[in-house]
């Protein structure tokens, strides 16, 4: 695979997408950083439409938190039109629910979801292709995961909720909320993919000629095919997995079996490899046409960026980006890397519920944040 290859999805992938092919690739962000946690207020959280204040934070690697038990049947299971679809719940209270990256899990939520379940119902979804849910063959787009997450409110959750993701769970998120402005009552991002850009200057395609349509095409479907292929096969190594991992995790104490093992075994369904094709030569070419733009322009709910700002792809300039054109956006930066929510799972979980208290519940909260 090609270094333009696997740069061009680094707006939406998460450790385990095409960057896997960058076995060789020099990594200046590894090492231990000299981290010291410490507390930190949200005195900046305030109420829609006004400008909030950007709180730094550093930490220590986690030691001694409770840990979802990894289980390799899963969970629980959904039939989201004619598929199957694995999620975690846990807890009781107000519903989160979080939305892995390209090519994790509900387990990448280990840390998180036993903290945020003792004051909430926290809800863990894998998206169709990735996980424990099903493989299925079909024609991959980011809708269909904002489907796929609206369809999961309406049916499991059953209620108003907030929406947390990382990477591309992070961008379906935010279209999920989009679409559905009574019910998600505040989104959280951690790192989230996505960019800014305009869909009405995209140049208007060409009409196909005899000789790329027929020729042309198939040949260069049939180099993806066996380039894919065997970029697929390298990248589902554990040792690739492993080294990915700690290329973007700045302290990689926690890139560990039960890490590794929740990435190696979606990735040997049978399907995963077609799964795999078919998201980098359908989806991740088409990402132009999604834009934060016009996501966040139809966005009217809290937002809230839990942003490793030592993350080699995703840096910490998008969230200060984000913050402008979407002013009702509170910033926490962490000395972390691409994944916070498992580099840094206190701090995560910390800063989420101070922001869950202040900003979206209880009920009431929210109906005197909303009238301010």
């Amino acid at each position: 695979m090609s270094t333009s290859w696997a740069t061009v999805g680094t707006e939406w992938l998460n450790p385990v997408g095409t960057r896997l092919a960058l076995l060789g690739r020099s990594n200046h962000f590894r090492g231990k950083c000299d981290l010291s946690r410490r507390g930190f207020a949200f005195n900046g959280i305030v109420a829609a439409g006004a400008s909030v204040m950007t709180t730094s934070v550093v930490a220590e690697p986690s030691k001694g938190l409770e840990r979802l038990p990894f289980k390799p049947e899963g969970y629980n299971y959904w039939t989201w039109r004619g598929h199957k679809i694995h999620y975690v719940v846990e807890g009781e209270g107000f519903p989160v629910v979080l939305i892995h990256g390209f090519g994790a899990s509900a387990f990448h939520w280990r840390y998180n979801i036993p903290e945020l379940a003792k004051k909430y119902k926290v809800y863990a979804l894998d998206l169709i292709g990735f996980g424990w849910s099903e493989k299925a063959l079909i024609d991959y787009d980011a809708f269909i995961w904002r489907d796929q997450v609206v369809d999961f409110l309406k049916e499991i959750v059953k209620e108003p909720a907030v929406l947390v993701g990382n990477s591309l769970g992070g961008f379906t998120a935010l279209i999920a909320a989009a679409s559905l402005t009574d019910e998600v009552k505040g989104v959280t991002l951690l790192n989230s993919a996505g960019q800014f850009g305009d869909t009405n200057s995209a140049a208007e395609g060409t009409e196909e000629t005899a000789l790329q349509k027929f020729i042309l095409k198939p040949l260069k479907e049939s180099f993806q095919r066996v380039v894919l292929g065997l970029v697929f096969w390298q990248s589902k190594q554990p040792a690739r997995i492993e080294s990915v991992l700690k290329s973007v995790y700045i302290n990689s104490s926690n890139v560990d079996d039960y890490l590794i093992d929740s990435i190696t075994r979606p990735a040997a369904d049978p399907n995963a490899g077609e799964v795999y094709y078919r998201l980098m030569t359908r989806f991740i070419s088409n990402q132009r046409k999604y834009t934060l733009n016009n996501v966040l322009r139809q966005l009217s709910c809290p937002l809230l960026l839990l942003w490793g700002d030592l993350d080699p792809w995703v840096g910490p300039a998008k969230a200060s980006q984000i913050k402008e054109f979407y002013p009702n956006t509170t910033i926490v930066n962490l000395k972390a890397g691409h994944c916070p929510h498992d580099e840094v799972p206190e701090l995560v979980n910390e800063a989420l519920l101070h922001w869950l208290s202040a900003t979206v519940t209880p009920a009431s909260s929210l109906e005197t944040v909303s009238e301010t």
